[in-house]
């Protein structure tokens, strides 16, 4: 579908709308049915405009007629409590939650603009996925098994950060534990399984997050959801009951871990600081951020994480305020912790052929580190990107990109070399010791049998490490040959999908 396209009230099979439906009175019920059976994220209601439809990622006008404000103020205050009503008289703007049976339940705000009564509502799919389905990394199931600390799911709006706390909480409902819930409103509902879950909502179960927050240590949990930190109050609630041994889970609207830490230190008053950053060293377990990519099939979108664990380094430049070298620290602990940074994970996902070197770009926050990370472990991608090897005879750049990828076979070749020099320096030893015990005489022929059984066993096994580092580089050549042509294969256009699987949204 193409960007500004208009989506048509006609026959759908999962709607009830039907053909000449755009003559009749439109109700409220008649469009989120209608956002349902086109998998829409979210709906726009606005006065003197069609309803808007989020798809995939792009903003689409329904093919109606424009809402007038007072059809589109009895549409909307229909559906609102008098306690929501009122809320929404004092405060010019209102969150709740609606559910249609059998269809969906729906995140709304309803707010003024211009004077006139406007809303936003964001589909909240009865059946809460996993995080095998979000594609979100096989890590995130080790949150739930965490005894106690805190866990937070960043990222900005309709980055699933909902949808992935929801995944968690899914898991956990196959463990025998009392798991609370504050949210504001509640989005999925949680039912079934061994766990026993809360849900209160704020405005209906309880008067605020703080409020909620402080009863809870009388209601028995084992495990603590908070929907978002949304001032320095309820941070202060959550880290307290991370700190007395729960295992707390909550949101932030950030885009980085180091962006989340500044966040949460920022929010402190000043002759604080010093003790919430022990504090948040202390009971911190992971900060996830999450951003959405498109598929490069068109199918949809996949998401990006990344993923910082807090290891006694990270506490330490928590502790000592020095937010600069958690990114670093993160990319370099890869391997042992399974840290990314949000460019690795973009990485990850080029070289899997998920998403487009175009649509990477735009995502990342820092695309000079992604070029450079690409032009060091695949070239080729970056080589088709910039029009070929050597695009002009006076590009420079060219030639520090060859150079830069046979820096990394020289330091490969060189380690092995140094590996072999070790080896023949040992032969070379045994064979002036055995030389030493046969200008000596018969006596001792054992002895130099012995050493000249070690060096043959020394020779042979100097082969073997030959070559192991021949058959590495061939390896390491036709690894970097395979992905950088998957890589190009990636590249090449695509006819776009449609149908399957849905948004992935907050």
């Amino acid at each position: 579908m193409a960007a500004g396209a208009e989506v048509s009230l006609g026959p759908s099979p999962q709607s009830s709308v039907a053909s000449g439906y755009n003559s009749l009175p439109l109700t409220l019920h008649d469009l989120l049915r209608f956002v349902a059976s086109k998998e829409a994220s979210d709906l726009h209601l606005k006065p003197m405009r069609p309803p808007l439809l989020r798809i995939k990622g792009r903003l689409l006008p329904l093919d109606i007629e424009p809402l007038r404000p007072r059809e589109l103020e009895e549409m909307l205050l229909e559906i609102l409590t008098p306690a929501q009503k009122q809320r929404l008289e004092e405060k010019q703007a209102v969150d709740i939650g609606y559910g249609l049976p059998g269809v969906a339940r729906f995140r709304g705000n309803f707010y003024v603009q211009r004077g006139s009564l406007a809303a936003a509502f964001r589909r909240v799919p009865f059946e809460i996925r996993g995080i095998e389905q979000l594609g979100l990394p096989d890590l995130f199931e080790t949150f739930t098994h965490l005894p106690a600390g805190l866990v937070l799911i960043t990222g900005p709006t309709g980055s699933g950060k909902s949808t992935a706390l929801a995944a968690l909480i899914k898991l956990l409902m196959e463990r025998a534990v009392h798991v609370i819930t504050i949210e504001d409103p509640i989005e999925y509902l949680f039912t079934g399984g061994k766990a026993a879950v809360s849900q209160r909502e704020v405005g209906t179960d309880t008067p605020s997050f703080p409020e909620a927050l402080r009863n809870i240590v009388r209601q028995d949990p084992d495990v603590i959801m908070v929907g978002e930190m949304r001032d320095w109050e309820t941070m202060q609630t959550v880290l307290t009951a991370a700190e007395t041994g729960h295992l707390v889970f909550s949101t932030l609207h950030t885009n980085s871990a180091a962006q989340s830490l500044d966040r949460i230190l920022d929010s402190c008053p000043p002759g604080q600081q010093k003790q919430l950053r022990a504090q948040l060293a202390l009971v911190l377990r992971a900060i996830v951020s999450l951003r959405l990519i498109d598929k490069s099939d068109g199918t949809g979108q996949t998401p990006a994480c990344e993923i910082l664990i807090n290891s006694p380094r990270i506490a330490r430049h928590i502790e000592v305020g020095d937010t600069k070298e958690i990114l670093p620290e993160m990319e370099s602990s890869v391997g042992y912790y399974r840290m990314q940074s949000m460019n690795q994970s973009l990485l990850a996902l080029l070289v899997n052929g998920k998403i487009t070197y175009a649509r990477a770009m735009e995502l990342t926050g820092d695309p000079e580190d992604l070029s450079l990370k690409l032009r060091k472990l695949f070239p080729q991608i970056e080589e088709t990107e910039r029009g070929g090897l050597m695009a002009a005879d006076n590009d420079f750049s060219a030639i520090v990109h060859l150079m830069d990828v046979k820096h990394l076979y020289e330091e490969q070749e060189e380690k092995w070399r140094q590996r072999l020099t070790e080896k023949e320096q040992e032969i070379a030893r045994f064979a002036a010791e055995a030389e030493r015990h046969r200008l000596h005489g018969d006596s001792r022929g054992q002895a130099v049998a012995d050493l000249e059984g070690e060096i043959d066993r020394l020779k042979a096994e100097n082969e073997r490490i030959r070559g192991e580092h021949q058959a590495k580089i061939t390896q390491l050549n036709d690894r970097i040959k395979e992905l950088n042509q998957r890589l190009m294969t990636a590249e090449q256009p695509k006819v776009a999908q449609t149908g399957g699987g849905g948004l992935f949204k907050k």
